[in-house]
């Protein structure tokens, strides 16, 4: 049941207030590393209910006419191919994307910085394709010793190899497609070439999760843990922080353990490091807008079960690992969840049960679960959301939404002429269905004005659902869980 824990208004006027006094700080200029997703954080959006998917891209709209954005890519990523494994495609078709994404919210993209450079073909290739398209290019290099060696670092040699970035705004914001792309030693490459030109300017980091002012054990640190837990991110109390100013705080393992290193840094470049901690270069004002913890903690604990299940069903599919699986439970443990706390599984295991056959609960935001089932004409997905359209509208259960007149065409296209052996629908094809039914049907017209309604609820599967059916799930906004085994026998299935 939905119930909102987090002020997203207040977070927008806090957060850009941060940043602003932070560039303040440091005598105007400030590279500010963004860590997480800067577009469709839905993660967040879970884990803190109220918390809008572009909350970031919205609140770094308000600083548009003071910010500009640098993308950093890892030459080495490019010469991998590496793919994001949320949207399928390569690290450098991601720069383009994100250029186009940032532009269309009217913020200046300055640059894009090539990393870890060493000469690689398909690098260039790349940097001309964006010359071309107009994009202004930097290269860095691979630094020898980074990062422990840091007077080499902090030397002609190390940092003084790389092209200085040209930048025209207070603000300067460091992302990247991915982790491990070099945004951390971007910004201080930059800090040591504007040192050079005496220039003022500082670093700061953003990073959602974990959240520095909750519990190391709150269930939305947790749920960042469950997260990552194929990264092996731990959470831990910020020991620099505690012996500093003796407040507990959280922040995870690679920037504690990589902290001492950024002093020497910062020491080199300034003559004294500017922050005491690691949580002191933070600038996440996520944990001071939370307005319902318990709203939120079981907002975190139904991601946990989520998150679960995903590698449970990556396992299956035979590019998770046990390892994984492992991990999350112990974040289980350490939550005190099972899967009995997640009532849409125990709601579908048995609807199948009844039935024999495979079988989809929702649980709406009312709380209410909603069951459908396999049959001849539809999948259990597809029948589960007529079901719960139903519901939402107030239409009886018998009530018929499609004309089988409707569906049967349907039914034959796929198997007569589009070479599928299943007749049956699935959800994109039998929402298809209902709209055309809605032109003459009052009732399908009824209750496909409540499909809003299904954003943010729960769902879960008895069988691991088709691409096409997962795709719609979420697309619709529901939160969909598989248990990881197919409907059928077959060696092959088409990836999710």
């Amino acid at each position: 049941m939905f119930c909102p824990g987090f002020d997203n208004d207040l977070y927008l006027s806090l957060q850009s207030r941060m940043i602003l006094e932070r560039i303040s700080s440091f005598g105007g200029k400030l590279y500010l590393e963004f860590g997480g997703k800067l577009f469709d954080d839905y993660h967040a959006s879970r884990v803190l209910p109220g918390f809008l998917p572009d909350s970031k891209i919205t609140m770094l709209r308000q600083l548009k006419d003071r910010a500009e954005i640098v993308i950093v890519i890892s030459a080495e990523d490019i010469e991998k191919n590496k793919v994001r494994g949320d949207l399928g495609i390569t690290y450098d078709l991601d720069v383009l994307r994100l250029i186009d994404a940032f532009r269309g919210n009217e913020l200046l993209v300055g640059s894009v910085v090539l990393t870890h450079y060493s000469g690689q073909a398909v690098a260039d290739a790349f940097c001309t394709r964006l010359n071309d398209l107009g994009i202004t290019v930097y290269k860095h290099y691979i630094i020898e010793g980074y990062p422990l060696d840091v007077e080499h670092i902090v030397s002609p040699e190390g940092f003084g190899r790389n092209e200085y970035i040209e930048t025209s705004r207070p603000l300067v914001v460091v992302t990247a497609p991915g982790p491990g792309s070099g945004k951390m030693a971007t910004c201080l490459s930059q800090l040591y070439h504007e040192n050079q030109r005496g220039i003022k300017a500082g670093y700061a980091k953003f990073e959602t999760f974990p959240i520095w002012n909750l519990p190391l054990k709150h269930p939305v640190n947790l749920a960042y843990e469950a997260a990552t837990a194929d990264l092996n991110d731990v959470n831990m109390i910020d020991p620099f922080h505690l012996e500093a100013y003796g407040i507990t705080t959280v922040n995870y393992n690679r920037d504690v353990e990589i902290f001492p290193v950024l002093q020497a840094i910062f020491s080199q470049i300034y003559g004294s490091c500017p922050y005491k901690s690691p949580t002191d270069m933070g600038v996440n004002m996520a944990g001071k807008c939370i307005v319902a913890d318990d709203a939120v903690q079981e907002a975190a604990r139904q991601e946990i079960l989520r998150r679960y299940y995903d590698a449970l069903c990556d396992k299956r599919l035979g590019y998770g690992s046990d390892e994984v699986i492992q991990k999350i439970r112990l974040v289980m443990k350490q939550a005190n969840i099972d899967i009995e706390d997640r009532k849409v599984v125990a709601a579908a295991l048995k609807r199948q049960e009844e039935t024999g056959d495979p079988a989809v609960a929702i649980e709406l935001n009312d709380g209410s679960l909603i069951s459908g089932k396999t049959s001849d004409l539809m999948g259990s997905a597809a029948a589960v959301l007529l079901n719960a359209l139903k519901r939402l509208s107030g239409i009886p259960k018998e009530t018929l939404l499609i004309d089988p007149d409707i569906i049967e065409p349907i039914c034959h296209l796929k198997t007569h002429h589009l070479g599928n052996h299943n007749p049956r629908l699935h959800t994109d094809e039998v929402l298809i269905a209902l709209s055309i039914s809605a032109v003459r049907n009052e009732a399908a017209e009824k209750a496909l004005s409540q499909i809003d309604k299904l954003n943010g609820c729960e769902a879960h599967a008895t069988v691991i659902l088709s691409p096409v059916d997962i795709s719609t799930f979420k697309k619709l906004g529901i939160r969909l869980t598989c248990e990881p085994k197919h409907q059928n026998k077959k060696l092959y299935h088409k990836p999710r």
